[in-house]
């Protein structure tokens, strides 16, 4: 599960959660059909659809030289009814 960074937890993503949808960034590189079939094998769930988009870099300075983040796509997992992925939550101290 190379692929998948992490999951988002925002407004949006939490409002899709009610339609069975999941939001994750991915790493860019990485293929609609490697992220379903990792989403599957992983999670044991089947999947509908997937929606991605690419988010706008971010620009960063070290000193005089100017600089982007590293590029990463959002996507948006749709589950058949009646499947679902635990909640994916770190413990912070």
């Amino acid at each position: 599960m190379d692929g998948i960074k992490y999951a988002v937890f925002t407004e949006k993503s939490i409002r899709l959660l009610g339609n069975n949808q999941y939001t994750s960034n991915v790493e860019s590189g990485s293929t609609r059909t490697e992220i379903k079939h990792w989403v599957e094998l992983f999670f044991g769930v089947k999947v509908i659809a997937m929606n991605s988009h690419r988010l706008p870099r971010k620009g960063r300075r070290m000193g005089p030289i100017m600089g982007h983040t590293m590029h990463y796509r959002r996507m948006i997992i749709t589950l058949q009814p009646g499947y679902s992925i635990p909640p994916l939550i770190e413990k912070r101290t």
